[in-house]
């Protein structure tokens, strides 16, 4: 007899362990369903929607990585001889150039070096120094910043992106 006992209580373990689990999916996928079929059938759906959610996100994601492969890339180091910006953009950006050089101007630097390619892309290398020679390094990270600028207003004053 206490084969059959522990038989029958080890069954009723599994039982209410798997109903415990049916409940607990029944509640993270928000079902109302009473039978245990009808919960697995709304999981199931519960599934699908999460599924379609990542799609479109993951489509987002690509969307939004091709817009910013789109806008420029910006780096700018500081060298022994002054500071070099680099200015890339896979599409053509008709006046950019002018914005970009102004940051020059507004931060007080003198364009040593320049080349800029407008022709199918944008690319601009340029080597600047500043004016005063108080023998200060300008800060690369703050160039950056105001050549974004620069490229935001380019693009608000052009209604285009790059």
């Amino acid at each position: 007899m206490p084969r059959k006992n522990s038989k029958m209580v080890s069954r009723e373990n599994k039982k209410a362990a798997l109903h415990d689990k049916l409940q607990l999916l029944r509640s993270v996928t928000n079902s109302h369903a009473k039978e245990d079929s009808s919960i697995i059938i709304d999981a199931s759906k519960y599934i699908q929607e999460l599924k379609q959610k990542i799609d479109m996100l993951n489509q987002d994601v690509a969307q939004s990585s091709s817009y910013q492969n789109a806008w420029p890339m910006v780096t700018v180091e500081n060298l022994d001889k002054g500071i070099q910006v680099n200015v890339y953009s896979e599409r053509s950006c008709p006046g950019l150039v002018v914005f970009v050089l102004k940051v020059f101007e507004d931060l007080n630097l003198n364009v040593l070096e320049a080349r800029v390619s407008c022709t199918g892309s944008f690319q601009l290398e340029a080597l600047g120094i500043e004016n005063d020679e108080n023998g200060e390094c300008i800060d690369s990270h703050l160039v950056k910043q105001a050549v974004l600028q620069a490229i935001e207003e380019w693009s608000e004053s052009n209604d285009q992106e790059c």
